[in-house]
Formats: structure tokens, sequence, C-alpha cells
């Protein structure tokens, strides 16, 4: 969640709403087959109190999508359960590297104010300049005899 509260009764595409009739309606399925998902753990959805199924817009959606896989593309449920499984883990790693990102630059930018204060703490006394003049002197040192 993004820190804000929610409001109890906002729906969302999460919120578990639909009975079981009503989800087979709107996916297209037997409420037959919406069990069977459940069972293999296809489409997984909330309980309530009672032990009855309700589902969420999201579930009536990947319900669709496990129809659309196993109907046009021909994939046994085992192999769709394999790909969901896999989207929900790219899912959840994107969203870890969202939150790595957002780590990253908040602590580049903390970084980067801290090189600034630095610098700002730099003394920035006068040094008087003299110029001096190029010789063309040259020096040779020889050791002493005995050291």
């Amino acid at each position: 969640m993004d820190g804000r509260r929610r409001n109890p009764y906002e729906l969302t595409d999460e919120s578990p709403v639909y009975v079981i009739s009503v989800a087979a309606q709107l996916s297209g399925l037997h409420p037959q087959t919406l069990r069977q998902y459940d069972r293999l753990g296809l489409v997984s959805p909330d309980r309530t109190a009672g032990r009855g199924r309700r589902y969420s817009a999201r579930d009536i959606e990947l319900l669709r999508q496990v129809q659309q896989l196993s109907q046009d593309e021909g994939i046994n449920l085992a192999g769709i359960k394999r790909i969901i499984e896999l989207e929900n883990q790219v899912a959840a790693l994107q969203n870890r590297i969202a939150e790595l990102s957002a780590a990253v630059d908040g602590a580049a930018a903390a970084m980067r104010q801290r090189e600034a204060q630095v610098h700002a703490s730099y003394r920035r006394d006068l040094v008087p300049y003299q110029d001096v003049q190029q010789a063309s002197a040259l020096v040779v040192w020889r050791p002493k005899r005995g050291e």
C-alpha cells in the first residue's frame, strides 16, 4: 500500500464481491469449472465465513485468461498453472525492482545533498599571491663525508 488508509467500503479490482454463479456468468464458464480451477489452484477466490467463494474482478479476468490459454492456445491446466505462477513471480520481481530503484534514487539524492554540504563547508580564505620569478640557478646536493 502507499501509506494512506483505504476506505473499507471502497471497491477495487481485488475486492471479493462476486458469488460463484455471477463469476461463472461474467467469465463465461460453468460454476463446476470454477470449482475445479479452485481445487487445482489456478484461481483461488476469497472465502466467506461460511466457506462460500467470493471472486474479485481480478479473479474474473484471470478466469478469462485461463479459458483463453486452454481453448485458444491448447495449453493444459498444469501448463497454465505454471504460466500464472511465473507471471506472478515476474510481477513481484518488477515491484521489488521499483522499490530498490526508489531506494537507490533516495540514497543518491542524500549523497548529493551531503556532498553539497561538504563543499559548502570548505574554507575560502584569501591567500596572498606572490609572483615568483623563475631563476636559472642550479643547485647540486652532495652528501657530507661520513654520512
